[in-house]
């Protein structure tokens, strides 16, 4: 007579908030199941530089697999897979090398260094949580020692920023709302900003008390040169957007010169982070995703905007901020592109699929927000931007930026290369317009500027109408005016060199240069602010920990285990994983001699969805358990339909309540 055992079944593990997340315990596990790990450890390792293990690799690859499904194939975008290494005249002309920087101090005494803003932050933090202490130990509600270090485990979680030490000390009603304020508006000031701040509120390095440098600029690529000479330099690229603006006239081309479009890439960028820390949130290698929709900057409408326009974003605009506070507001992008919170349309439609891409593969909905940026912190090349970012155990993390990169990056590799990038479209009808031109007066022009006449006159060409109209109001004013050559040295032009005047054209075609609307996606930090979304622990039990990963995106899709190591199941467990690979579904054969109940909670932290167990009844009648990692409910039946089951949960067919509804609960295993 076979004996039995009760299959492990609590309602209470569903519970994901039993137990309070502790991100020690998650990271514990991250590194004892290897998702990553620094790498060069066994040379001591070099800090923001990572590798990735089995679960971790597949991890990336299912949520970047998700992002081409979403993005790519479902908007029709154009995918390239461009160089990394660039050329420096590339990167000068896009304006990285001289405004792709972070501000950065250094501990006078020590040479520790500090990004400034995450200085600031840290020390004015710690202050606030100091006074909130005070004030709860005046009140009776708690009790406080005269110095408590911020929570933390230095040892085992590297951190965002150094946190300085909390003092309890109560603060000024005054000031305490001065430091919420600056908070509220940290990404929004300049290094002299941030220098009188530090001065202001005499913020010190937090772990030595010492006196820190103002703020000075850190450029953020990684130099290089290429070829043998060393004559040519170049750099790693800091982003995977330059080559796919290069590439626009060939793009534009192969779409058979229809407008709009987008093109796409996925690949490796670099940044040398000023103090790299929060293990994957800040690192100096990392994998990009970026799409670059490619739109007239007078038809910003988007033919799919009604699809989303129903989508409730919590948004932070940049008003709010300026007026130091940080409350969301939920709206459908809808009323937020009506109202003018959000620019057009087409930036509107990004922002919700980015939402609804986020959400798909486990993002909490609750701890997702959208951020503006504000005028200071706005990169070089947007007029409008938006962060959608994830609230972790660091705080808030921006994940993905959306930007309105205008027509800046087109421009300016036109102007450089005197290449036209621009798109030509027929008018239904000739228009006729008044534009302003200016032209040069060679026999006078060549001779006065020699050498430099060229500069000089690709910089006037290269003029906009705007501007042109202020050259020539400038030169009625006055008998001569400087303007800046494409050398970036100024020379005097005067009336007799160059006239500026108003024609009238009549046109057949139309030509313009694109806008782009830029979504950019840090890979890297989507999947550990999943991790941390997933990552919780059963209750009743601190060392059952589950990584709760949605079946699109878990590295193993399903664990294949015998239930012991009698030679009898193991023509059975081969024939299964046979069946489900075959099937295009991932799984993963355990046959070590762990117990099955080990089997289950290696693989909940693991992320594995489902576990399919042969045991002996199965070498009887071919009967096998599915088992759901979340509730830990199984079902038994054959091994083609528990195949047919597995295929419509991994395709996103079916979810498990429709197969717990088809299916009788199986409660008993058998173990002879």
């Amino acid at each position: 007579m076979a004996s039995s055992v009760t299959s492990t079944s609590a309602p209470a593990s569903k519970d994901r908030s039993a137990q309070p997340f502790d991100r020690s315990t998650l990271e514990q596990t991250l590194t004892k199941r290897f998702f990553y790990a620094p790498a060069f450890s066994l040379y001591g390792g070099v800090a923001g530089l990572y590798d990735y293990g089995p679960p971790g690799t597949a991890l990336q690859t299912n949520i970047i697999s998700q992002w081409r499904q979403h993005f790519v194939l479902e908007e029709d975008m154009l995918e390239l897979d461009c160089t990394i290494m660039t050329p420096a005249e590339v990167l000068r002309t896009s304006g990285h090398v001289e405004k792709f920087a972070d501000w950065m101090c250094k501990d006078l005494k020590t040479g520790d260094i500090f990004r400034a803003d995450h200085l600031v932050e840290a020390v004015l933090e710690a202050r606030l949580i100091g006074d909130q202490q005070a004030r709860d130990a005046e009140s009776g509600t708690t009790s406080v020692s005269a110095e408590t270090q911020v929570k933390e485990d230095d040892s085992k979680a590297k951190k965002k920023k150094k946190k300085g030490k909390v003092v309890a000390v109560k603060l000024d009603d005054a000031v305490k709302a001065e430091y919420s304020s600056t908070l509220a508006q940290i990404d929004n000031y300049s290094g002299s900003e941030l220098g009188e701040i530090i001065q202001k509120y005499g913020i010190k390095a937090p772990e030595t008390g010492n006196d820190v440098s103002p703020p000075v600029e850190f450029n953020l690529m990684f130099e290089s040169s290429i070829g043998p000479t060393g004559h040519l330099k170049g750099y790693l690229r800091p982003e995977t957007a330059q080559g796919q603006f290069l590439n626009f006239k060939r793009l534009l081309e192969f779409n058979n010169d229809r407008m709009p479009f987008a093109s796409a890439q996925i690949g490796k960028s670099f940044r040398n982070e000023i103090s790299p820390r929060s293990g994957l949130l800040r690192v100096r290698e990392f994998t990009m995703a970026e799409i670059e929709h490619f739109v007239d900057p007078d038809n910003k409408t988007h033919p799919g905007f009604a699809r989303v326009r129903d989508t409730t974003l919590r948004l932070l605009p940049a008003s709010v901020q300026l007026g130091g506070k940080t409350e969301v507001t939920e709206m459908s992008i809808g009323e937020a592109v009506d109202q003018g919170i959000v620019d057009n349309e087409t930036l509107g439609y990004f922002l919700a699929r980015i939402h609804q891409f986020l959400i798909k593969i486990g993002i909490n909905g609750s701890r997702l927000r959208f951020r503006q940026h504000m005028k200071n912190e706005m990169a070089h090349y947007a007029c409008d931007c938006w962060d959608a970012e994830i609230h972790t155990s660091y705080g808030w993390i921006e994940c993905v930026g959306c930007a309105d990169r205008s027509a800046y990056d087109l421009t300016v590799h036109a102007a450089k290369t005197k290449e036209k990038l621009v798109v030509r479209e027929a008018l239904p009808e000739p228009r006729v317009t008044d534009r302003t031109v200016v032209e040069v007066n060679k026999k006078v022009f060549g001779p006065r500027l020699k050498k430099s006449a060229k500069v000089v006159e690709d910089a006037l060409m290269a003029m906009s109408e705007a501007e042109l109209e202020s050259l020539r109001k400038a030169l009625d004013q006055a008998d001569g005016v400087e303007v800046k050559g494409t050398d970036g040295q100024g020379y005097k032009v005067d009336k007799e060199m160059v006239e500026v005047k108003r024609i009238t054209v009549t046109e057949h075609v139309r030509e313009y240069t694109p806008n782009v609307i830029e979504p950019s996606f840090g890979i890297g930090r989507i999947l550990y602010a999943l991790l941390e979304h997933a990552w919780w622990v059963r209750a009743g039990s601190e060392a059952r920990g589950v990584l709760s990963f949605p079946i699109a995106v878990a590295p193993v899709k399903c664990l294949v285990q015998p239930l012991s190591n009698h030679s009898s199941f193991t023509p059975l467990v081969q024939e299964m994983a046979s069946l489900l690979r075959s099937s295009g579904i991932p799984a993963k054969v355990d046959t070590s001699s762990a117990s099955v109940g080990k089997a289950y909670a290696r693989n909940d932290e693991l992320g594995t969805s489902l576990a399919v167990t042969v045991d002996f009844q199965s070498v009887k009648d071919r009967t096998v358990t599915l088992r759901e990692r979340d509730s830990t409910e199984q079902v038994r039946e054959s091994v083609e339909e528990v195949v047919k089951i597995l295929g419509s949960l991994v395709r996103g067919e079916k979810e498990w309540s429709d197969i717990r509804a088809e299916y009788p609960l199986f409660t008993q295993q058998a173990t002879e």
